[in-house]
């Protein structure tokens, strides 16, 4: 986890920067004279923008964090309102949740804007809101999102230096046949249960069985990735809640001590999320029992309570998942597997059109594409690759797949290595070697639009960049060849 790599230091830039706007934002409360809980709810709003907020741009970036309060404080303001009448309280709080979930057919911004909705609602209960003290808390809000926006984009802007990826675009479809519409009744029915189950075992901390739920359905997209995803949650926990017993309960809500051991804890969030689940949400953890120190509650039954209610939610979510309009992992991994074979393709051609001459080709582009997507079916097909996944041939034909898939990927930014030489001329020979790509795509994928890879013919020139290119596109032939035999095998059981 800690070598990972990380490409002009962006993640550890990102992370740094992320505990200088939450640090700023929470000292800023304190000084306009809030309440603990106020500067609390302070910091969560800041750490919450700098951490859901990713849209592939600085203009988009700042209209979301922007739109962060016009959805956050309405669902604030509802919560408080509900605070005394229960059956009215959770049922808005299960409308936030599907309205969230389904948010997110419309890419990074709309899931920025479901998680804060859905975090004010969970912030109003953990701090028992009320009318009165709604005041409060809705400044501390707006003044801890204009500080770490200001920190973002105005004293540190990472991502004009350094672009972030794009995200891929979620999955599409019509109605059920969405996996954003399909999370939504399952994130309603999961929470349901989370809240009658969760009120019986304690009416004081149920709402930490539907924030577990929430937080599980994030970043998913099919049956085998929640379950996944619900196991390192509970792994996350469990060995949070012992560093908790081990550092946060000695410390007796000391608040230097506490301050600087919550900032390592958010810069282990921020770190580790792209990275580890379980490493993540073992930060967001010690992080809740350092913040339950300050707060003066945190106690042994406390964290035992946590670890319940844990458990409730990631049963509850498993329960979902497998009963309520289920998503296969195949029908996910299939998508999104064809989508990088698309973008396989697309690098190729272009790759193709700039040994041509033209230099409006941008190979590049394609292969940011395709790492992205990479990265995403790796997140995928994670159920059928995990340890404990007992269906051994199918373990077996995902690794396959992943593994000819990063073949793919390396031949592809060998061609843009190749095209990027301002010197790399045109060889006939390029424009058959794109043709059998193409053919080989097509017998993946169907049959692909007419002369997609087709170069334009020009003299045959002798080129060390053309024989480099000639030999990245017989590699990834070969690699799409052999592709055709895991793709193509029967699947009797799917997850």
């Amino acid at each position: 986890m800690f070598t990972a790599p990380d490409p002009g230091l962006f993640r550890l830039r990102v992370s740094l920067r992320a505990v200088l706007g939450i640090g700023l934002a929470v000292a800023v409360c304190e000084l306009a004279g809030l309440s603990r809980p106020a500067s609390i709810t302070g910091g969560l709003a800041a750490l919450l923008a700098l951490f859901t907020v990713t849209d592939p741009t600085v203009r988009r970036q700042a209209v979301t964090t922007a739109l962060l309060p016009v959805v956050g404080l309405p669902v604030l303001a509802l919560a408080s309102t509900l605070h005394g009448a229960p059956v009215l309280r959770d049922a808005a709080w299960l409308a936030v949740v599907f309205a969230g979930v389904y948010a997110r057919r419309w890419g990074p911004r709309g899931h920025a804007l479901g998680v804060f909705a859905f975090m004010a609602f969970f912030i109003a209960l953990l701090l028992h809101v009320v009318p009165g003290g709604l005041a409060e808390l809705c400044a501390a809000v707006m003044l801890s999102l204009v500080t770490a926006a200001a920190v973002r984009f105005g004293a540190w802007c990472v991502e004009r230096r350094t672009p972030p990826p794009a995200a891929p675009a979620p999955l599409d479809g019509r109605g059920l046949a969405r996996p954003a519409t399909r999370q939504a009744f399952q994130a309603v029915a999961a929470c349901a249960v989370a809240i009658a189950v969760g009120e019986a075992v304690s009416h004081e901390r149920w709402y930490w069985a539907v924030a577990t739920v929430w937080w599980i359905f994030v970043n998913t997209a099919s049956r085998g990735e929640t379950l996944v995803r619900g196991f390192r949650r509970v792994v996350g926990t469990v060995t949070g809640i012992a560093a908790g017993v081990l550092v946060a309960l000695p410390l007796h809500g000391d608040p230097a001590l506490s301050a600087v051991l919550a900032a390592l804890c958010v810069f282990g969030i921020f770190y580790t999320a792209a990275l580890s689940y379980s490493w993540m949400i073992f930060f967001v953890t010690l992080l809740a029992g350092l913040l339950y120190g300050l707060l003066g509650v945190l106690g042994t039954g406390l964290l035992a309570l946590r670890l319940a209610e844990t458990g409730v939610g990631a049963l509850s979510a498993a329960l979902a998942v497998v009963l309520v309009l289920p998503i296969t992992t195949h029908t996910v991994t299939d998508q999104w597997v064809r989508r990088v074979l698309h973008a396989v393709h697309g690098c190729a051609a272009a790759t193709a059109w700039r040994l041509a001459g033209d230099p409006e080709a941008d190979p590049a582009s394609h292969a940011a594409e395709l790492e992205a997507l990479l990265g995403r079916l790796r997140a995928a097909l994670a159920p059928l690759v995990h340890p404990l996944n007992p269906l051994r041939a199918r373990k077996a034909r995902a690794l396959r797949v992943l593994a000819l898939l990063d073949e793919c990927a390396r031949r592809t930014r060998g061609l843009v290595a190749v095209a990027a030489d301002p010197d790399a001329s045109h060889d006939a020979r390029l424009t058959e070697a794109c043709r059998r790509v193409e053919t080989a795509v097509e017998t993946l994928l169907g049959r692909l639009p007419a002369g997609a890879l087709t170069a334009p013919s020009g003299v045959p020139a002798r080129h060390p960049g053309a024989e480099r290119a000639l030999a990245h596109l017989h590699g990834l032939e070969q690699a799409l060849v052999d592709l055709a035999a895991p793709l193509s095998a029967p699947s009797p059981v799917r997850a």
